[in-house]
């Protein structure tokens, strides 16, 4: 865009790496890089494009995140450690939805930006998403295995709302450009910030087994008002009622019904039972993957 995000970090004093897809406005963001004395430094780049799944050689502006880091000289830190990199941007809106899944898959497994540690993002999205994110059981349009994934890995805080009106200048027919949105409300870009959680992988989940977690949300919402005993059952596990008894779940319960909380418990006493263990979820777990990716 125009560059207001990065004049605004820029006279805050913090030195600022720009990744820049648009050629129109490298030049003049050169310039400025020429004139700060090292506070700024251009890369031509899609930070929304990072490690796309191709081989060979990756072409500009899509992007490897092991070179980026490099040229940004910020090293891996531990999970637990301090936030290494603050990412502030905008989610290019025709692709949301299957942006928002991919950097939720990256942030479970601990690959591309999150190799190196809890990455901080610092994001414009559309309010009927953020309305998505932040949902609780009873909002029955908003809640969504979204909710539940991105509630359990990260701390969600709500920085700002801007109305359409100040991004889009984009006239159709005479009115503004804004994504439609039936459902949820949809009359603002609100800036979010999403902090990986220091206790995410503790506990029975791990990066090794988080994508069986992702995909068991996932299932699980795939019929929102079923009865999470007779979903449990159909993974051919059995004893799904003995289960939820366990958790203090009632057996009656759906699948909408649970707290991003219990979804991860209920999953981390699954995998204490190795009830997964050999069965075909793991195979469907892969497919899933490669799907969304």
């Amino acid at each position: 865009g125009p560059g207001i995000l990065t004049r605004t970090l820029l006279n805050a004093g913090v030195r600022v790496v720009a990744v820049e897809s648009n050629l129109a406005f490298l030049p003049s963001l050169q310039s400025l890089e020429n004139s700060l004395d090292g506070q700024l430094k251009v890369i031509y780049g899609d930070f929304f494009r990072l490690d796309p799944l191709v081989t060979g050689k990756v072409k500009p502006p899509a992007l490897c995140s092991d070179e980026l880091f490099e040229t940004m000289g910020v090293a891996a830190l531990p999970w637990r450690e301090d936030v290494p990199v603050k990412v502030f941007g905008i989610l290019p809106q025709r692709k949301e939805r299957n942006t928002l899944w991919r950097l939720l898959f990256a942030l479970y497994e601990c690959s591309s930006i999150y190799k190196y540690g809890r990455v901080e993002l610092n994001v414009f999205i559309s309010e009927k998403e953020y309305k998505v994110l932040t949902a609780k059981p009873g909002e029955v349009r908003a809640y969504q295995a979204l909710s539940v994934l991105w509630q359990v890995g990260c701390e969600i805080q709500l920085l700002h709302m801007e109305p359409w009106s100040s991004f889009i200048t984009n006239l159709k027919n005479g009115a503004l450009a804004i994504p439609k949105s039936v459902c949820l409300p949809n009359d603002h870009l609100c800036l979010v910030r999403l902090t990986p959680r220091q206790n995410l992988f503790t506990g029975g989940l791990k990066p090794t087994n988080s994508s069986t977690f992702v995909f068991m949300v996932k299932q699980c919402f795939a019929k929102p008002t079923s009865r999470l005993a007779d979903r449990l059952n159909s993974w051919s596990l059995g004893n799904g009622g003995k289960l939820l008894s366990e958790q203090e779940i009632p057996e009656s319960a759906e699948t909408r019904n649970l707290y991003p909380e219990d979804y991860r418990r209920l999953f981390e006493a699954l995998q204490k039972s190795n009830m997964f263990t050999g069965t075909w979820f793991h195979d469907e777990v892969l497919e899933s993957i490669r799907n969304i990716n």
